[in-house]
């Protein structure tokens, strides 16, 4: 497993593209097979989508207008209870396919890291899956 860490704004999509590839190259070394990418943290999620930086604002705007303002149980803790149910809404994790030893994506799919609960210094790490 090779890992690797951000840091994150408060609230944000981070383009985390370039470092997943190193690290799927790296544990590949040519072969083919699957890329686990997963975050270590309740308050921050994974998801495929385009990087561009307008949506990627537009996502976590979108994201936070989903969960309604409630009187959180969790708040009375540490004031982050709609960054761990958007967390799990959304998943700390993908599954992503590995041909020839890289990252196979589509033309406009970036792996995205969303930020709920930042600043903070976030790690990721990526298993390799190979074929049998």
């Amino acid at each position: 497993m090779e890992t690797f860490t951000v840091e994150t704004a408060r609230r944000e999509a981070r383009n985390i593209t370039p470092e997943v590839k190193e690290a799927v190259k790296k544990l590949a070394k040519g072969r083919s097979g699957v890329a686990f990418v997963f975050t270590f943290h309740t308050t921050t999620a994974l998801t495929v989508n385009e990087a561009e930086s307008g949506l990627m604002e537009d996502l976590i705007d979108a994201y936070f207008s989903a969960v309604p303002e409630l009187n959180y149980r969790h708040n009375r803790i540490d004031n982050n209870a709609e960054a761990h149910i958007l967390a799990s809404a959304i998943g700390n994790s993908v599954a992503l396919p590995v041909e020839g030893g890289e990252l196979k994506l589509g033309t406009w799919q970036s792996v995205l890291l969303l930020e709920f609960d930042g600043p903070r210094t976030r790690k990721i790490g990526v298993k390799f899956i190979p074929e049998i």
